[in-house]
Formats: C-alpha cells, sequence, structure tokens
C-alpha cells in the first residue's frame, strides 16, 4: 500500500515553498501517493494538484479525509485558520505537519495539544529554520563539542525591508524558536525593548529581547522590520569559539548562506550554503525539504516527530508576549520533545 499525502493549503506559501518539496519526496519514495490537495477556491486547489502531481483536489476539508484515509496531513494556511482546521485533523487521528506558527496564542496551541491527545495523533510543527542545512551544520558542531551550559551568548538579527505588517510577531516568532534550537534549552526570562515606528503604521515597530535561558546562557534577539536589507544572522559565543551564521532568506543579501568557525582567533571552518545544502534549489537551502522529509519518514517509521506542539508551546508564548507589548516575561518550560 503506498504512503498516502494530503495537504491543506494551496496558496503562495505552499507553491512556494512546501509543494516542491511534495514532489521531490514522491519522486524520490516512489512508494509514495500524493493523494490530494485540498483549497476553499477550487481553481487554485486545481493549478496546485496540476503543478506538483497530485492526484485529486477538494474544496472541503472533512471530504477529503473521509475519501482519502490519508497516512499523513500537511497544513499550510494563515496563522488565524490554522487552530481550527489543525484540531479538526488531528481529533480524527490524522498525523499532522503544520506550518508555523502553530496558533496565534499560548491557548490556541494549548487546544491543538489537546485534541492531537485525543486523537493520538503525531504531530510536528514547521518551524524550517530547525531544517536549514547550515543550521543544522551548526546545530551539530555545537552538539559535538560543547553542552548547552557551556554556550555563553547567542546574537540573532532579523531585518526586512517594507514590512508594515500590523503583527510582525509571527514572523519574529522564527528566530525566536531558532535561537531556543541553538541554545538546546528553554527560556527562563526575557526583557523586551519597542523602538515605535508610528509613520510606517500604528504598531509598527523594532523590537529588541534580551533573555537568560535556563541553561544559564544569555541572548540578545533583533528585529527590525523596515530596515535596508534582507538578513537573518546568528552568532554563537562559547569559550574559545564563535559561530557565525548567515541564513540563505529569500531575498537576502546572504544567498547562498555562510556558516564560519573561529577558534582562538583563526578561522577554522567556512561552509558556503550550496556545499551544505541537499540542492541550489530556495526550498531546499531553507529547510522546506528536510522539514517534510523528517515527518513524512518518522510517520513511516512509527516514530514520533520531533518539533511537536508541546515543543513549539514556548516559543508562542513569546510571540504573544511579543504581540502583547509585554515588558518582560518569565517563562514555563516546555514539556521535553
Amino acid at each position: 500500500m503506498p504512503f498516502k499525502i494530503c495537504t491543506v493549503g494551496c496558496g503562495s506559501m505552499a507553491t512556494a515553498a512546501h509543494g516542491p518539496a511534495y514532489a521531490r519526496y514522491a519522486a524520490t519514495h516512489p512508494d509514495t501517493e500524493l493523494a490530494a490537495c485540498c483549497d476553499l477556491e477550487a481553481a487554485r486547489a486545481v493549478a496546485f494538484r496540476d503543478r506538483f502531481g497530485f492526484a485529486r483536489y477538494y474544496t472541503d476539508l472533512d471530504a477529503m479525509l473521509e475519501a482519502e484515509q490519508p497516512h499523513a496531513v500537511c497544513l499550510v494556511v494563515p496563522v488565524e485558520a490554522t487552530c481550527d482546521l489543525a484540531c479538526r485533523i488531528l481529533e480524527r487521528g490524522y498525523p499532522l505537519l503544520m506550518e508555523k506558527p502553530p496558533g496565534l496564542t499560548v491557548a490556541e496551541t494549548d487546544r491543538m495539544i489537546a485534541a492531537a491527545d485525543a486523537g493520538s495523533a503525531p504531530n510536528q510543527v514547521a518551524f524550517n529554520r530547525r531544517h536549514t542545512p547550515l543550521l543544522v551544520h551548526l546545530k551539530r558542531l555545537l552538539a559535538e563539542s560543547f553542552s548547552p551550559e557551556s554556550i555563553q551568548h547567542i546574537r540573532y538579527e532579523m531585518t526586512r525591508m517594507g514590512r508594515a505588517d500590523p503583527d510582525f510577531s509571527t514572523t519574529a516568532v522564527h528566530g525566536v524558536d531558532t535561537v531556543r534550537f541553538l541554545a538546546g534549552s528553554d527560556y527562563e526570562q526575557i526583557e523586551f525593548h519597542y523602538q515605535d515606528l508610528p509613520r510606517f503604521g500604528p504598531t509598527v515597530a523594532n523590537i529588541f529581547l534580551d533573555a537568560t535561558f535556563v541553561s544559564g546562557a544569555t541572548a540578545h534577539l533583533s528585529f527590525c522590520p523596515v530596515a535596508g536589507d534582507v538578513v537573518e544572522r546568528a552568532s554563537v559565543y562559547t569559550e574559545g569559539n564563535t559561530f557565525y551564521l548567515y541564513l540563505p532568506i529569500p531575498g537576502s543579501l546572504d544567498i547562498p548562506g555562510r556558516l564560519e568557525r573561529i577558534e582562538k582567533n583563526v578561522r577554522v571552518l567556512d561552509i558556503a550554503g550550496e556545499i551544505a545544502s541537499e540542492g541550489g534549489f530556495p526550498f531546499e537551502a531553507n529547510g522546506f525539504y528536510a522539514e517534510n522529509t523528517a515527518f513524512f519518514d518518522a510517520i513511516r517509521n512509527g516514530a514520533r516527530p520531533e518539533g511537536d506542539l508541546r515543543s513549539a508551546r514556548q516559543s508562542v508564548e513569546v510571540m504573544q508576549c511579543i504581540r502583547e507589548r509585554r515588558r518582560e516575561c518569565l517563562l514555563s518550560p516546555s514539556a521535553d520533545e
């Protein structure tokens, strides 16, 4: 019996990032069936079906699940719709990969956790930075040589151009989660600072976080949505070593990305993104293929996917603090993955 995949949401994010990943996975795993895609707009679902090789399309989620009985479901919809749709899928017991963030609030995340528990449904949140080849390589280097307690400090910089979003927190959550992932520890306390930029919109601001981790590490995160470039960069400091990471975000000056390791003032590692990546396409270099592959392979093997809703809960909590313009927050740790 083929491994059947269904996906919900055929918009721009699904088309640019996840659709190519599905097609590549099916091409390299011949026992895979891209069974069906679903979108409220029939024309968009048809176009997605034809472009990426799905067998059928639907405009009704419940009808698709009942007819197809898939082994895995992917959910790539606007965050405002994620919680309700995810709960409908998880309560039925279908393994689910959902785009980040998993809901707008901790309450929504808890509702999805409860639905997953009720349906005994494996799940994974698609924080694609965790699967970006350069960042995976950095994480491996840290795990091989340094405990979380030996990481001293992490700096994370995210800049965008012209992003006058009413709520930039749903993008900033990428950085929030990535720093947690690199630290190998949950946040313990965060102080938030905001530089309001009302000429761009009533809620537009530069956002700065000064954090401490349970491990003892510290971090500084900066988010500047209306700056002059598009970059995401991280620096990790340990005793005698500094790591510099330049992520190949679409539209970034840093493409194809780079990872450097400086040991006692000598550059001992310098890896370009095209070397670390499984391919030169953005959906590969930015982790979308790897995250989908990790989820599908875990479900095939009866394993628990890494990066589930419980592990994502604290990142959502910090995101909510940003949206609510909190000045300080003491955080509760997430459940172990």
